[in-house]
């Protein structure tokens, strides 16, 4: 055999035992008459020892392989006199007695260590590498755990793993689809599924009561660091269960999550909060409630002082940070370049300071000391304080101040990062206006279930109708989402002429759902979880990307495989597809 142990298991147990390991070859140091060769495999590494005075021949051999060679130690384990409590192993070492090499390695781009000196792009290009890597490595293997640990707890309570199709339909809602063309039905395409939302519903109507994946999706979308052309969603569905039913049902699968992967207990049932408390008072719909500094409307109080930028604001906010009077000119001028990023979009940052000696703003000139003392009545502001306060039209003037208010949450130290605070964003709106388009779009998507109690509304007035939909939000992030479905057919028949389809469209592009419906279709609901994002949140980082084995870079390239790429003219032939290509037609 290859090997006897691995490189992670061997302790003080093991002393005097003849084993036999494989790895690759870490770092090697040459000490005068000894030679050390830290071997490295995916669970571990483990220190030999060659001794120049008793096998001087092994010891020059060990002296001549390189760094990140593929080699084969056979030796006895002994006790090691310098022991290194960071690692498994640092009680023992190998006294190496045959040492075989079974490939050897270039010198590799980059230092195959914890902290290396590659860049992003050099590691994504040789992303093996990188995965040697524990960080990258450690990030893989939590990865495997949850999965685990999903499937776990999905199937101890009746869930069925089923696969979906992975080359479906296109559907005109939602985000870009990837296509693939079909070389057997020329001119036809296939669809990568963005979510196998219909698929699913089609299983709670086959009466498979409860189902789960953990799928594949594709969306051609703009990306960033918590996006990916490609990612992986636990996907879920039940039948015969409320909106209730199921939140509760996927709050126990987080709090086993974050139990059996954290050691961390939630305490007490997850807050639920409607979508519209969340914009008034977080300005986003994912807010992060670890610390308190919420928006207060000022519109009413700040108009008719003469000071333009209040009087002619449709909306204006603030928000309170506690023990920040002492600000200097300086801060203030960095919060105020902050608000004016083009990803922010304020025009400029009004501030009070609420200090000892007093109270003072930015805008004196306009209002007087009573003025102000108002607005911090209306903040809860106190000696020690300032408050911040933006001003313009309310969506973009109330997305300005989450983004500040994240941003002073950072600055104060406020985002702890082992703390978490879940909660569930729920009534959405159904229905949102496209000015552009003129017509309306599903927030969520278009078999998401009106409110009961707003059915009546939606031909009349279909912005007020909420949605039966949900969002889980851990931290500031949406973990996933999902609602209770529409399983009327004349339901969903509404929903789509209020989304503008004709009967005919609708029928071209949803019949098969529709046709479903008419054999007694169970009320069903279900969730959708984003793993690459929640595994992410386990790990305390803000990007996917490095959780994910093989991933794509900010322009959707896999720079390793130097992907996207053309294909060849026979293929495009065989396809019946023509392109025009520099220099050609």
């Amino acid at each position: 055999m290859y090997r006897t142990h691995t490189c992670g298991e061997l302790n003080m147990s093991h002393v005097e035992e003849n084993v036999v390991l494989c790895g690759w070859v870490q770092k090697s140091r040459d000490l005068g008459g000894m030679t050390f060769i830290d071997l490295r495999d995916c669970y571990g590494i483990t220190q030999l020892v060659f001794d120049m005075e008793t096998n001087p021949s092994l010891c020059q051999q060990a002296r001549k392989t390189g760094r990140e060679y593929v080699v084969q130690a056979k030796g006895k384990v002994r006790e090691r006199s310098n022991k290194n409590k960071k690692i498994t192993t640092g009680e023992i070492e190998i006294e190496v007695l045959e040492l075989n090499i079974l490939n050897k390695s270039e010198i590799p781009p980059f230092t195959i260590e914890d902290e290396t000196d590659g860049g992003e792009e050099l590691r994504m290009k040789y992303r093996y590498l990188d995965l040697r890597r524990n960080p990258v490595k450690n990030n893989i293997l939590l990865r495997h755990k949850m999965a685990q640990e999903v499937r776990k707890y999905l199937d101890s309570r009746q869930f069925i793993e089923i696969e979906t199709p992975v080359l479906i339909k296109s559907t005109p809602e939602g985000a870009r689809d990837f296509v693939v063309p079909s070389r057997m039905q020329p001119g036809t395409f296939y669809a990568l599924p963005q979510s196998p939302q219909t698929l699913k519903q089609l299983l709670m109507v086959s009466g498979f009561d409860r189902y789960f994946q953990l799928v594949k999706c594709f969306r051609d979308e703009d990306l960033r660091a918590d996006r990916q052309p490609e990612f992986s969603q636990i996907d879920c569905e039940m039948s015969f269960v409320e909106r209730d039913d199921i939140l509760d049902t996927f709050e126990g699968l987080a709090r086993h999550l974050f139990r059996e992967i954290k050691g961390i207990h939630l305490e007490g049932q997850f807050p639920k909060m409607p979508y519209s408390e969340a914009i008034e008072k977080y300005g986003t719909d994912k807010p992060d409630i670890r610390f308190n500094m919420m928006i207060s409307d000022l519109t009413q109080a700040v108009k008719g002082h003469g000071f333009k930028m209040f009087d002619d604001a449709e909306y204006t906010g603030a928000i309170c940070a506690e023990g920040c009077s002492g600000y200097s000119r300086k801060q203030l001028d960095e919060l105020t370049e902050f608000v004016r990023k083009p990803q922010i979009g304020a025009k400029g940052l009004v501030f009070v300071k609420y200090a000892e000696e007093g109270i003072k703003s930015s805008v004196d000139k306009y209002f007087s000391a009573d003025d102000i003392f108002e607005w911090a009545d209306i903040v809860n502001a106190k000696k020690g304080d300032l408050i911040l306060v933006l001003s313009g039209e309310k969506i973009p003037t109330l997305t300005a101040l989450s983004e500040l208010r994240l941003e002073m949450g950072t600055r104060l130290g406020l985002r702890i990062k082992n703390q978490y605070a879940p909660l569930w964003i729920v009534d959405f709106p159904l229905l949102e206006w496209d000015k552009e388009m003129n017509r309306f779009y599903a927030m969520h998507h278009p078999f998401t279930s009106p409110k009961p109690e707003d059915l009546d509304l939606m031909e009349s007035d279909p912005l007020k109708v909420r949605a039966n939909a949900y969002d889980l939000v851990i931290n500031g992030v949406e973990i996933g989402g999902g609602s209770v479905r529409i399983h009327d057919a004349s339901v969903q028949k509404l929903m789509f002429k209020v989304l503008g389809f004709s009967e005919e469209e609708a029928e071209a592009q949803f019949g098969f759902l529709l046709n479903a419906f008419r054999y007694g279709a169970p009320p069903h609901g279900g969730i959708a979880f984003g793993f690459d994002r929640w595994v992410a949140i386990m790990g305390n980082q803000d990007s996917i990307r490095d959780f994910i084995a093989f991933p794509k870079n900010n322009s959707g390239r896999d720079v390793m495989l130097d992907t996207p790429s053309v294909i060849s003219e026979k293929q495009l032939e065989e396809l019946q597809i023509k392109i025009s290509r520099k220099g050609k037609d």
